[in-house]
């Protein structure tokens, strides 16, 4: 039997159903109630494994609301399993209120761990993995977009973020834009039948992607700034220079104003001087 007044956040499938451990199987049927995001895809989640447990709606829509009432329920010795649509609940999900009023409660909160899309791209990506920092959606707006990449340039950490398939050609050229033309994996409808892996450097798939009509859930996997603590004119282990970076960006058509960008927030050389060494290689 499971201990009565506990939270468990529960990983489910990120696509094939049958990607969904023993533990999680057994604590999803013998839990009082399960909260998820969407009731009809986690019942046809249950349903394949002829769970019947009763549903209730936990969405970002009803979180601030429907919170307190789980929280009150686990106070009186109900046993809840918090699931999001797919992966691990909170991450770039629902359910951070949930776990924090029940933490802040005294009420037990138990993680059942699962598929995650985020190390499942990581895994397959073939950059390293040993630092990595999830980035989760980046904004909408492209100049916000961009702020946020720029924050991260000089990380050596490899970066994974989610994206949808309508800006996913958008983000790209973002990538490209601050970041410059670094290695990047696309994971596209990750463990479905119609799944895939692309592989190439950021310039590469922009131009492939702004071509087509995407679907599904994308997880993008960036390298890392393999040029973190190089200064002009001196390419630390054998790491490309400001000047080699440039002329990867211009050779790749990115703009003088984008490839200034990318220099400045790369090498953290000035705006205007960076802005100066796009133009006078674009003129070359």
């Amino acid at each position: 039997m499971l201990s009565m007044g506990t939270l468990y956040v529960v990983g489910t499938p990120i696509g094939n159903l049958e990607d969904v451990t023993l533990r999680a199987l057994r604590v999803l049927r013998e839990a009082d109630l399960i909260a998820c995001e969407d009731t009809r895809r986690t019942r046809v989640m249950l349903g394949r494994h002829g769970i019947a447990t009763p549903l209730v709606s936990y969405h970002e829509h009803n979180e601030r609301r429907r919170a307190p009432e789980l929280v009150r329920r686990l106070l009186s010795g109900e046993t809840v399993a918090l699931v999001s649509d797919a992966g691990m609940p909170t991450v770039s999900d629902p359910g951070v209120q949930l776990v924090t009023q029940s933490i802040e409660a005294g009420v037990p909160v138990v993680p059942i761990p699962g598929p995650s899309a985020v190390t499942a791209a990581l895994s397959v990506s073939g950059l390293p993995s040993d630092r990595f920092l999830f980035l989760g959606f980046l904004p909408r707006s492209r100049a916000a977009r961009r702020r946020a990449l720029e924050e991260v340039a000089k990380l050596p950490a490899t970066l994974v973020l989610f994206e949808g398939p309508h800006r996913i050609a958008a983000t790209l050229e973002d990538v490209l834009a601050v970041l410059g033309p670094r290695r990047v994996v696309l994971m596209r409808e990750a463990t479905k039948v119609h799944g895939e892996v692309r592989r190439g450097r950021a310039d590469e798939l922009a131009s492939v992607v702004a071509g087509e009509r995407l679907r599904g859930e994308i997880t993008l996997v960036v390298e890392g700034n393999l040029e973190a603590g190089t200064r002009r004119g001196t390419a630390g282990d054998g790491a490309p220079d400001p000047d080699a970076h440039l002329r990867r960006l211009l050779g790749a058509g990115v703009s003088s104003r984008d490839a200034a960008r990318s220099l400045s927030a790369a090498y953290g050389i000035p705006r205007r001087e960076a802005y100066r060494m796009a133009t006078e290689g674009k003129r070359r």
